[in-house]
């Protein structure tokens, strides 16, 4: 672990203070964080410019979160009885210590839980267990990666951002791209001492490289740990939503999954989840969907699941002023938006969570000493602007300022105000606070507050020229290292008097033809939902050739001979398939998994014509492993089963009963490494639709 970054020791303020300097000073790190805002800026608003009804999308996600924060315990009773009743253990742990220890006592019990699974069982003592380990960051909340290793087991972590920091020794820099601190020189050192490759600075070969040693993890786990970014209450699902493939792999392959989530991720229902999957990957990555959004209902067969809940302090933020913070679905916009984070980047905070949600749920999750952060903050307000559950970011904070951090006051309720008044204000000098003190009282007075606002603009203009006729260094109205402008002669309110009626009548009339434009857009949309057949088909071609797949027209006659022809033409004698394929491929098809395979060809449930998707699902044979393992997966779908939205998609009732499916949108890929997008990380790296007109 990396001390000067991420040890407890250096949560005081102090320490902060000498990290921001650091993050300043370094060269490196300020031109990886420049280009991460630039290149998440321009994603992100090509993403929204699909979504002409954005903010009534936000409007409906905040309300579905205030009602499931608002009565959080009644949804979490149906939601661990409709996941038990699917056939996954459930848990629930108060505390990163309750939660690391059932982990530990899971994985302790997993080589008799083989023992039971397989004919010929791996022998195995406890500490020969390998864990493979989706990205999560509750699991960084619980540190959960030290008591594992401490306890004797192997973890390794897949996610290509998060691999990279954990063989450096350090915690993600980012909610969403671990790795955002580093530039492709670093990386190549990195792997040419940890790996013995040697130094290259091709992000392709980085890489690459990667997945050949995490193919070995997957396919020899045990274990396998996840987190979860929706718990859907009305079916008990549990939703993932990654790019690389290794979430799908940690949750298919090992004959033991473990899921960690936090018990605010609730949301109420399937439809509800086709409204935040427009949202989180616009927001996170600025993609219409993420290549996989894994639906998991059941165990796989010879598999066992367990959910672990946490609570961590979750409870009580929902008891605070600051219960709206569990609104947050961790796609990190804010962070992209910050212009304090954008500056220090995540380690400078000392927190696992950064940037301006950080800041509000740090004190309450991680530690308390942590309620400074809200200090890192310059309450512009784009934060909220950015939030795709319109968090009031920037009101949070200032309550964080003011004391209201629940675990300052939850050891003791009888000294609440006491203790809320000590930390007001955690971070601010005294100087600071004496001075925000008597503005605050100079403001309360109107009259006061306009007569010293004329006093001081007439003193800052008189001493202005004259510092410079004596030629001391420039006095900018305000003192001689900010460059804020003097202070107004006249009151805001004697300006405002002239001007804001005028001001009032113009923006009552860009609004007017606003509200028109974007009702217009939204007839628009509506007409699109209506599209006819051939249309849907269309644009599914259109958004999926977009992505870096490839769709080929074929008839059914033909269909056989071309799928015979495909895997000539990739140089395959065998594909791994599904039961709906396999009587197509006669001698070639393999149905039991074999990694050495270079081809899978399935079928698909549907596919979804807005974001170019396919959806797949188990119980047809090997549906999952054979769009997963290979580097080239084809699929065989028909026009007649493409549907326009992705809410069309997860209505069909095929997707509640299927003990895991998949929506999968584009070839895998990754951006871990400098924002450069690769194809083909973990799951297959070329896509082919073998698109069959039923006309």
């Amino acid at each position: 672990m990396n001390k000067d970054q991420t040890d407890t020791e250096f949560i005081p303020l102090k320490n902060f203070h000498q990290r921001i300097r650091r993050s300043l000073a370094n060269e490196t790190l300020q031109l990886a964080l420049d280009a991460n805002a630039a290149r998440r800026k321009a994603s992100r608003q090509a993403a929204f410019a699909s979504l002409p009804d954005l903010q009534e999308r936000r409007a409906r996600a905040h309300a579905i979160k205030a009602e499931i924060v608002a009565h959080l315990e009644d949804y979490l009773a149906e939601f661990i009885r409709q996941v038990e009743a699917n056939g996954i253990h459930v848990h629930r742990a108060k505390d990163a210590q309750e939660a690391v220890s059932i982990v530990l006592k899971i994985v302790k019990d997993s080589p008799q839980r083989l023992k039971d699974s397989f004919v010929n069982p791996p022998d195995l003592s406890g500490e020969d267990v390998l864990i493979a380990k989706s990205k999560s960051m509750v699991s960084e909340e619980i540190e959960l990666n030290h008591a594992l290793e401490a306890a004797g087991y192997r973890v390794v972590e897949t996610d290509l951002g998060e691999y990279i920091v954990q063989l450096r020794g350090e915690r993600p820099a980012h909610i969403i791209t671990p790795a955002v601190h580093l530039r492709r020189q670093e990386v190549g050192v990195l792997f040419a001492e940890k790996l013995g490759i040697p130094y290259t600075e091709d992000i392709p070969t980085l890489t690459n490289t990667a997945r050949k040693v995490l193919r070995e993890v997957f396919l020899n786990a045990h274990v396998g740990i996840s987190g979860v970014n929706f718990g859907v209450v009305e079916s008990g699902t549990l939703c993932l939503v990654t790019n690389e493939g290794n979430g799908r792999m940690v949750t298919t392959l090992p004959p033991v999954h473990i899921a960690l989530m936090g018990i605010e991720r609730l949301i109420p229902t399937l439809d509800d989840l086709a409204l935040f999957l427009s949202l989180l990957p616009r927001s996170a990555t600025g993609q219409k969907l993420s290549v996989y959004t894994s639906l998991i209902h059941a165990p796989l067969p010879g598999q066992t699941r367990h959910l672990i809940l946490l609570d961590n302090g979750r409870l009580a933020l929902r008891a605070s002023p600051l219960a709206e913070s569990l609104y947050c679905i961790r796609c990190g916009a804010c962070l992209n938006a910050c212009p304090v984070f954008r500056e220090l980047g995540g380690h400078a905070y000392g927190s696992i969570y950064p940037g301006p949600i950080g800041s509000v749920i740090s004190s309450a999750l991680v530690d308390p000493q942590f309620d400074y952060l809200a200090q890192a903050s310059s309450l512009c307000g784009a934060c909220r602007e950015a939030c795709p559950v319109d968090i009031d970011l920037p009101g949070l904070l200032l309550r964080v300022r003011a004391g209201s951090s629940p675990r300052r006051t939850q050891s003791d309720p009888r000294g609440e105000q006491k203790e809320a008044k000590q930390h007001e204000g955690a971070g601010i000098p005294l100087p600071v606070k004496l001075g925000l003190k008597s503005f605050r009282l100079a403001a309360s007075t109107p009259r006061l507050f306009a007569a010293l606002q004329t006093l001081g603009g007439l003193l800052t203009h008189l001493l202005s020229p004259r510092r410079a006729y004596l030629h001391l260094p420039a006095w900018t109205g305000w003192g001689y290292s900010k460059d804020f402008p003097r202070l107004a002669v006249r009151p805001f309110r004697a300006r405002w008097k002239e001007i804001g009626g005028r001001e009032q009548r113009i923006e009552s009339r860009e609004q007017g033809i606003e509200s028109r434009e974007q009702g217009a857009e939204r007839r628009e949309q509506r007409g699109e939902s209506r599209e006819d057949g051939q249309e849907v088909v269309e644009r599914f071609v259109q958004e999926l050739t977009a992505l870096g797949g490839k769709v080929e027209r074929v008839s059914a006659d033909e269909l056989a001979a071309r799928l015979q022809a495909f895997l000539a033409e990739t140089g395959a004698t065998q594909a791994l398939t599904d039961d709906t394929v396999a009587p197509l491929l006669g001698k070639a098809a393999v149905r039991r998994p074999d990694p050495g395979i270079p081809v899978g060809v399935t079928g698909a449930l549907c596919a979804i014509a807005e974001t170019g998707s396919l959806v797949l699902v188990s119980g047809a044979g090997e549906t999952l492993t054979a769009s997963l393992l290979p580097p080239v997966h084809a699929v065989v779908l028909r026009t007649g089963q493409i549907v326009p939205t992705v809410a069309e998609a997860l209505a069909r009732p095929e997707v509640r009963r299927a003990a895991a499916g998949v929506i999968v949108t584009g070839p895998s890929r990754t951006a871990d490494i400098e924002m450069a997008l690769t194809i083909g990380v973990h799951g297959p790296g070329k896509l082919t639709v073998f698109l069959v007109d039923e006309r």
